[in-house]
């Protein structure tokens, strides 16, 4: 099953906020947040940041409502 593909994310993010794909199961996008969603935009690469903008303008459309998830580093 296909991993969300992440950000870079700094040491201290303990949360990630994820972006299901709408067609594709186990896919998406995820950054690193904190524990109320937040993403420090500033802190992500510019290819991550990309990435998280057009996520966040096709919810409803490519994928899910984002969620807020305990980050787990494999």
């Amino acid at each position: 099953m296909p991993r969300a593909a992440f950000a870079a994310a700094p040491a201290a993010a303990a949360y990630q906020l994820r972006f299901a794909s709408l067609f594709h199961s186990g896919r998406g996008l995820a950054f690193p947040c904190d524990d109320h969603g937040q993403v420090q935009l500033d802190t992500l690469s510019d290819r991550a940041r990309s990435n998280y903008l057009y996520a966040r303008a096709v919810v409803g459309r490519e994928f899910a409502v984002p969620t807020i998830e305990p980050r787990h580093d494999d």
